[in-house]
Order: C-alpha cells, then structure tokens, then sequence
C-alpha cells in the first residue's frame, strides 16, 4: 500500500514530520515546504492527501498568519495533535561533548535552549530549519559542530544526542491541525458521531456591544469556548476577525449557536469539526 503524502512546513525530521506519522499512525511520504503558504497550497491542489499545520505554542501564542490561511483557503481541519517540544543536542558519530566548539539550529530552537546553551562556551549559529541542521551536520561529517533537533531527525540521520531535553521550558507544547481539502463555495463542514470540537471565525459590525451579543449566542447552550482569538482584516484597516475553538457535547446545541450568530446577521466560517486531540 502506497504511503500517505503529508504537507508540512519544514523538512524530514521536524516537529512537523513527528505528528504526521503520530496522526498517521505510521510511515508517511513527507511533502516538505518552505512556508505554511505553501502547505496550504498544495493541499488545495490535491497534490497530497492531507497536510499538517502548527497553529498555536503553549509559550509563543497563536501563529496569526496560520489563521489568514484558514480563512482565504480552501481547507478543512478535520484533527488536531498536540506535542511536547523536546530538543536534543546531537553530533556526528564519535564526536564528544568536549569536541564541540559550535551549535546550529532555527533561532527558535537556540532562545528555547538558552539557559544550558550559556554554561557552554560555544558559537552559535542559526539555521532555517532544525532538521535541516540535523542533514547538513551528517553530510558534512563536521567534528566539531552540534545541532539541535528532534530525536526523530537523530534517527534519520544516524546522528548520536549527547544531550536530551534541553529546553528550557519542559512543559512546551504546540498544536498542530490536520487539514484536508474543501470545497468552501459548496461545502461546510458538519458534527459528525463522536466529534466534540469545533473550530470557526466570525466578523462582526465595528460598533459598541457587537462583540458582547454575538458571544451571548453561546450561553445557556453548555458549549465551552477554549479559546477567541482576534486577527487583523489586511483589507479593512482596524476591523477584525474573531477565531474561536469551542467544545461541545451535543451537535444539536452547537448548530442552535451558529443559527444564533447567523439570525444576527453575523458572518460566520466554519473551518472545522473533529474529535479533540491529545498530548503526543
């Protein structure tokens, strides 16, 4: 059977490449792409079968252009997945701790791993992606030069990890949704059995109170709303979009508020129901 071609942001080995086979279940056909742009695109073009995008860190907040994409393309969140961020220092097989007189990685990676990167008097040097860190490290053969990256691109890449779990932060973790096509114009997504999540954006008029009515469509319903979220409209200077991820029970209580938003004149995109994810 042919493995499942996944979009991701980022190479083999990365963060992203982990929760693909998490959500997979096993081995899949990695699409690397430079951008979340890109991810989207070629999911909209059917070019793989589902793509996997970070959309939140516990410790950075929301990855706002992520929330543009939802929106403008033709996308589905049908998963989500959440993992625990562990970096790992790793070098060519045989080098030792005392050989290493630099470190590569995404900048991201190097601030997550500040505070035992400063007991060490090495150089550091930032990179465009840790796995990527991880391949140029085995082709070069280098001896004195370290990465940080997953276990995962260890593995790939036959490096040893001299040091595990170095972050900083030991309870960091990130969201990633699982986005299939959809037809936007004809199809909106629906509860399906067993689904307890969704996820949606709304626009409302730019006057006092909008917001505080068109919240209330929500109560008395027993639905909990995880998480409201506000992003610019590029196009409408000073006027926003609200994302929200609401837990729900009952199906038929959570259409009864999207009627309630919609009765309101209020614009509404649902972008996804699905089953809510777990720690990874």
């Amino acid at each position: 059977m042919a493995l499942k071609r996944v979009a991701i942001q980022g190479y083999s080995g990365s963060f992203h490449h982990i929760v693909a086979e998490a959500v997979e279940g096993g081995e899949v056909e990695i699409v690397a792409c430079d951008t979340f742009r890109k991810v989207a695109q070629a999911v909209e073009n059917r070019e793989v079968d589902y793509g996997i995008m970070a959309i939140e860190n516990s410790i950075a907040g929301s990855i706002l252009p992520n929330y543009n994409l939802l929106q403008h393309c033709n996308l589905s969140i049908s998963g989500e997945a959440y993992l625990q961020i562990r970096q790992n220092l790793m070098v060519n097989r045989g080098v030792a701790l005392e050989d290493i007189r630099e470190v590569e990685s995404h900048q991201m990676a190097l601030l997550q791993c500040g505070d035992y990167l400063e007991k060490h008097r090495w150089r550091l040097v930032e990179s465009v992606d840790t796995a990527l860190s991880a391949a140029e490290l085995r082709r070069s053969g280098s001896r004195t030069t370290a990465v940080i990256a997953s276990s995962l691109a260890a593995r790939l890449f036959d490096l040893d990890i001299v040091a595990a779990d170095i972050q900083t932060c030991k309870d960091n973790y990130t969201r990633f949704l699982r986005l299939d096509y959809c037809d936007r114009k004809s199809v909106e997504p629906t509860p399906h059995e067993g689904d307890n999540r969704a996820s949606l954006c709304f626009q409302i008029p730019n006057k006092t109170g909008s917001l505080y009515e068109a919240l209330g469509c929500f109560e008395g319903l027993r639905l909990n709303m995880t998480k409201l979220q506000s992003y610019p409209i590029p196009t409408e200077p000073w006027h926003y979009m609200f994302h929200t991820d609401i837990d729900f029970s009952d199906r038929e209580l959570f259409m009864q508020a999207i009627d309630r938003l919609r009765n309101m004149g209020v614009e509404v995109h649902i972008y996804g129901v699905y089953r809510k994810g777990e720690n990874l």
